[in-house]
């Protein structure tokens, strides 16, 4: 099956181990590139880069789709946009308070860290908690629409 991209458009695919978060069309994409934020639009020039953690934003016309990544792969060819995550999840699925209680137990590991490893992985399990926290606040803040995803049955 062929995929249609008009010529404002780019196709983009997230997909992680458990299955595929997002599949449709985009006029620019904003993900966290390992050497900073990358802004993608239709028509981009091949490009294979790691992925940080951080927001993975997908917008199409006034309405916008963030999703909060954990690191991975992307690659841009042929006006399509796959990203191949660690872990991902929707902005809506993410529990406020619950990563909120991860950030403030990080913080604790931190300050009681004893070890460069221990400092090591508080810090990680700091910026996780803080990355989804601000991918909610973000879709909270932002009040644009969310993309209308098509059904599977659909051709894309």
């Amino acid at each position: 099956m062929a995929i249609r991209t008009p010529g404002n458009t780019l196709h983009v695919k997230v997909v992680t181990a458990e299955g595929e978060l997002y599949s449709g069309e985009a006029t620019m994409v904003s993900a966290p590139g390992i050497d900073g934020q990358l802004g993608i639009l239709p028509r981009h020039a091949a490009l294979l880069t790691f992925l940080k953690p951080g927001t993975l934003r997908i917008e199409l016309h006034d309405a916008e789709e963030p999703i909060y990544v954990t690191g991975g792969f992307l690659e841009v060819a042929n006006n399509r946009v796959t990203v191949l995550a660690d872990a991902a999840e929707h902005a809506e699925n993410i529990d406020q308070a619950r990563a909120e209680a991860a950030r403030h137990a990080a913080r604790e590991r931190l300050a009681q860290a004893q070890s460069d490893v221990e400092r090591s992985e508080a810090m990680g399990e700091l910026q996780h908690a803080v990355g989804r926290l601000r991918v909610a606040e973000l879709a909270q803040r932002s009040g644009r629409r969310r993309i209308h995803m098509p059904s599977s049955s659909q051709e894309l």
